[in-house]
């Protein structure tokens, strides 16, 4: 899964991108209900590993089962 793709169904799910507030290739989310926050990195055309796709959720607090009726 891309950044892109990502970034799309974390937006959907009430998470935000904080503007200006990662370095480089990295964006910093927020997750507007639980109020925890990860950095992201935007590799651009490069696929996210899954493991890391996970450990954004697992930081997010975003429930598998909603994560799973996005995609």
């Amino acid at each position: 899964m891309k950044y892109r793709e990502l970034a799309k169904i974390l937006k959907a799910l009430g998470c935000k991108e904080i503007k200006g507030k990662g370095k480089g290739s990295h964006k910093k989310w927020i997750n507007s209900a639980s109020g925890k926050g990860t950095v992201i990195p935007d590799w651009g055309g490069k696929d996210l590993k899954v493991g890391t796709i996970k450990a954004i959720l697992k930081q997010l607090e975003i429930d598998p089962a909603e994560w799973d009726k996005m995609r």
